[in-house]
């Protein structure tokens, strides 16, 4: 029979340790013995098993994680992202902090785990912002923490602004093995535009190489932030994790209760699903939003009902409603990628808001080149890719454009070097595209003899030199940020690249910064790369365009057979003419085949030709059949010839086939 026990748990009478005889022994009430098979299983007859359920235990940090979608008090929610330079550690902090709140369950837990693109993971960068909600109980006390993890380099700038206008706080993680670097800096600097509360982070204190102390003092010097309490942690250890989920707690600020104004969500980000329309990733601001709202887009006017609602953790999870100082998704089966641009403000059809929220500065591009598809039947695919691939990366800028050697395409700004080929390489794995992508270039303003300023971002569209006074280019202030032991070599490169010394100051002992004012044509090319290079990848850079001023600029022009070639035409320096002139004709030279008559290659300033190759004429050996004989008759042939080769020079074209024209445009990125 059946005793209880104090925790409730019914106990079978003891059974005899040997069958009676006669009888087969069977198995345990409660075994799984190898005659039975799993599943339920019953008590023999005549007894009764009663299970109680076991006390409840105190929730635990990772088991409040699977109640993220519980509501708590505005009071308890911190909207907070990481920044930092590039490969500080951002992408593993983020890591461990879900996995320690048990956002992301071990099992199901990678590296990189925000970092959704193949791209993002082949390179080890963060190129796209990544939002996720945890769940974090401190003294007994649930709080919603919403996170979002931006990238760090400075080509991807424009993605930390627009997160940092949908947080109250900041972690500032910093490399405590190599100290605050240049785009450090410059996230502090839009993290303080803000207004947010930053709260210093020291990563990778288990380094052999890490002095959390130096680099403390360094924060504390250059940037002003009191490092007292600063964190020191590894997040590849797991070392301080439980600190730095405390300091947000305890030192970032609430968002305003604002629950009962009429509602007004910014859009930080957005992407196209091809099942769901467009999925537009928003903050609520003010008031509250539910599931089937008639919402409007107060930029365009546009009417849409939220069929789906919800929170990014980091999997969309779907909710009912979400309220002032909420971080979500929604899906309202928009079509149009035009309707929902980053940088709106949501608000209720029936209760609009007086005035939309400020939104986001435009982005300004800074390096420009054309693509094209190498099929011509491409070009309506690219189109609908730029604008899908737009909707996510809200700094890229295009325009239709047509090329006579490649035909149709577009002409793509970009914020930098990294940004184009990121966007390059999207289009190809994302979309299917075979594209060709010109040589970089910036725009050029074009002062006019009649006084007018025509800006122009391609060598075809320049004035002709009679129309034109002169011709500015942008410049860029550049900080550069070197160990003592790499200064000559590094201030080698920059004076090469037309760079004015501003000045240089030594921020420790053994590190200093350097200030120069450079042409952005100069930095667009492998400048980044030969600044790695010279300082065996220690030194970094950040940038920013301080305006246009006049240089002696001119348009090369490339001519094959007479016949200018406007897809080659490049603008450069005077002074640095002669030798891409000289680059470009003699890998024309080899690149080009060869005609039944002689073809010259003249790379051209106006109409003085300053660099020249030439592809000699395939010749048929007239003479062949002469096997003596008079000399007039070898004459009359070779003449004949001749005549016939002028004639033929005269109405011939030369093709310049494609690949010609790719490595040439390679080159020309190497030689710029």
């Amino acid at each position: 029979m059946a005793t209880a026990t104090a925790s409730g748990l019914a106990v079978l009478a003891p059974r005899p340790l040997l069958p009676a005889p006669g009888r087969r022994r069977q198995a345990p009430a409660l075994g799984c013995g190898p005659s039975r098979p799993r599943g339920l299983y019953s008590a023999p007859r005549g007894r009764v098993l009663c299970l109680a359920a076991p006390a409840p235990a105190a929730p635990s940090t990772t088991d409040a994680g699977q109640d993220r979608l519980q509501k708590v008090p505005i009071s308890n929610i911190r909207n907070f992202c990481i920044i930092a330079h590039i490969d500080h550690g951002k992408s593993t902090l983020a890591d461990k902090l879900l996995e320690l709140t048990g956002t992301v369950q071990k099992r199901e837990m990678k590296e990189q785990f925000l970092d959704n693109m193949d791209l993002e993971r082949e390179r080890g960068i963060t190129i796209k912002l990544q939002a996720a909600r945890m769940r974090y109980v401190m003294n007994n006390e649930p709080y919603c923490l919403n996170l979002i993890d931006t990238p760090g380099h400075v080509d991807f700038s424009y993605e930390v602004s627009r997160s940092l206008a949908a947080c109250e706080g900041a972690l500032l993680v910093v490399d405590a093995s190599q100290g605050v670097e240049a785009q450090t800096l410059a996230n502090v600097y839009l993290a303080l535009e803000n207004n947010l509360e930053i709260i210093p982070v020291l990563n990778k204190i288990d380094l052999p190489g890490a002095e959390p102390d130096r680099v403390a003092q360094e924060i504390e010097e250059i940037i002003g932030l009191d490092c007292r309490d600063a964190v020191r942690c590894s997040a590849k250890e797991g070392i301080g994790i439980t600190e730095i989920l405390d300091a947000l707690v305890t030192k970032i600020p609430p968002p305003k209760d604002t629950a009962k104004d009429p509602l007004r969500a910014l859009i930080f980000d957005s992407y196209y699903d091809p099942y769901r329309g467009v999925i537009v990733y928003f903050r609520v601001i003010d008031g509250s939003i539910k599931k089937g709202d008639k919402i409007c887009f107060m930029a365009n006017g546009k009417e849409y009902v939220a069929d789906e609602i919800g929170v990014l953790s980091p999997n969309q999870m779907q909710v009912d409603e979400l309220y002032a100082g909420e971080v979500g998704y929604l899906s309202a089966s928009i079509r149009s990628v035009a309707d929902a641009r980053v940088g709106d403000t949501i608000t209720h059809y029936s209760k609009k808001a007086d005035h939309a929220l400020p939104g986001y500065s435009q982005a300004t591009p800074m390096v420009f080149c054309g693509l094209f598809p190498i099929d011509a039947d491409q070009f309506e695919e690219l189109r609908e890719a730029l604008e899908k691939l737009q909707l996510n990366d809200a700094a890229l800028k295009f325009e239709p454009e047509s090329s006579s050697a490649m035909g149709f395409g577009f002409r793509c700004g970009f914020l930098g070097l990294l940004h184009m080929e990121i966007v390059q390489e999207r289009l190809e794995r994302e979309y299917n595209l075979n594209l060709i992508i010109t040589a970089p270039s910036v725009v050029y303003r074009v002062n006019c003899a009649d006084g007018e300023t025509v800006e122009c971002s391609n060598p075809s569209l320049l004035p002709e030199p009679g129309k034109r006074r002169s011709i500015e280019e942008p410049y860029v202030k550049i900080e550069m940020l070197t160990p003592k032991d790499y200064i000559g070599s590094i201030m080698e490169l920059a004076q090469d690249r037309r760079g004015e010394f501003k000045e240089m100051n030594f921020i420790t002992e053994s590190r200093a910064k350097l200030i120069y004012e450079l042409p952005l044509a100069e930095m667009v090319g492998d400048f980044f790369d030969q600044l790695k290079s010279r300082s065996k990848g220690y030194a970094s850079m950040e940038y920013s365009l301080i305006g246009y001023r006049e240089s002696q600029l001119v348009k090369l022009d490339i001519q094959i057979n007479g016949d200018p070639v406007e897809a080659l035409s490049t603008i450069v320096h005077r002074d640095k003419a002669y030798a891409v002139g000289r680059a470009l004709t003699h890998k024309l030279k080899e690149l080009i085949p060869r005609q039944m008559f002689r073809v010259p290659i003249q790379a051209c300033i106006g109409t003085k030709v300053i660099a020249s190759e030439a592809l000699s004429a395939i010749r048929k050996d007239v003479l062949s059949k002469c096997y003596g004989g008079d000399i007039t008759r070898k004459k009359k042939l070779l003449k004949k010839q001749a005549e016939g080769k002028k004639r033929m020079k005269a109405i011939g074209r030369v093709d310049v086939p494609q690949e010609a024209f790719m490595a040439v445009l390679k080159l020309e990125k190497e030689v710029l």
